[in-house]
């Protein structure tokens, strides 16, 4: 769920004024998962670019505080989310922490890095959601370690049904800054795409994993 309307369509502008997201329905991407893509979502890239840096961590931070109330920490979701969740715990003057993927294989062993205290109230900062699978791995993480989850913040989502779902099965709040179906209208009325690829697009996002998959 986005956070607002307003909020969505201006990350999705500048977003696609970035190059963040790539859209190319004709040469699609192939995603680790191997699922074909017209599309290509790189947040990392708003690091990069002070002012546009600056509007996501005050907008995460601003949104974060009306939904949830000001949390106790702010998590990072490794590596992707690091960069902006540290912005993030910055600006409201907040404790961080990230979650690897998995436990460091030596050393103290860690999954989550940094001081967290039992009980604690987290909020959990995505640059991307796709499925949802990784994003739920943090979360059960710090939950093993005792926190408070409140829910967790994305700068994108592609709204896939299976994400929904995964969260729904996590018990767990989920909001955005931006959005699939609103990058789409941003993509076409800005002409970063035509209509014939804006239908495509719509397409791929209806079925990921079997788009562009010859039988």
């Amino acid at each position: 769920m986005i956070f607002n309307t307003d909020t969505a369509k201006k990350t999705a502008e500048l977003l696609l004024q970035i190059n963040a997201i790539k859209l190319n329905p004709k040469n699609p991407f192939t995603w680790a998962s191997g699922w074909k893509s017209p599309i290509y979502c790189d947040n990392r890239i708003t690091l990069s670019f002070p002012p546009i840096r600056n509007y996501l961590r005050e907008e995460f931070a601003k949104n974060i505080e009306k939904q949830f109330g000001k949390p106790d920490v702010i998590a990072g979701v490794a590596t992707g989310a690091i960069g902006i969740g540290m912005l993030v715990a910055e600006i409201m003057g907040l404790p961080f922490v990230y979650v690897r993927p998995e436990p460091k294989k030596h050393g103290r062993q860690n999954q989550v890095e940094g001081f967290l205290q039992k009980g604690q109230t987290v909020v959990v900062v995505e640059d991307l959601i796709s499925t949802g699978k990784s994003s739920l791995q943090a979360i059960e993480a710090l939950r093993d370690a005792g926190a408070n989850v409140k829910g967790m913040v994305a700068i994108f989502t592609y709204g896939f049904d299976i994400a929904e779902q995964n969260c729904k099965e996590a018990n767990l709040d989920v909001f955005t800054l931006g959005n699939y179906d609103t990058l789409l209208e941003e993509a076409v009325a800005k002409q970063y795409i035509t209509e014939e690829e804006h239908e495509t697009l719509k397409e791929w996002r209806k079925s990921p994993s079997t788009w562009g998959v010859e039988v």
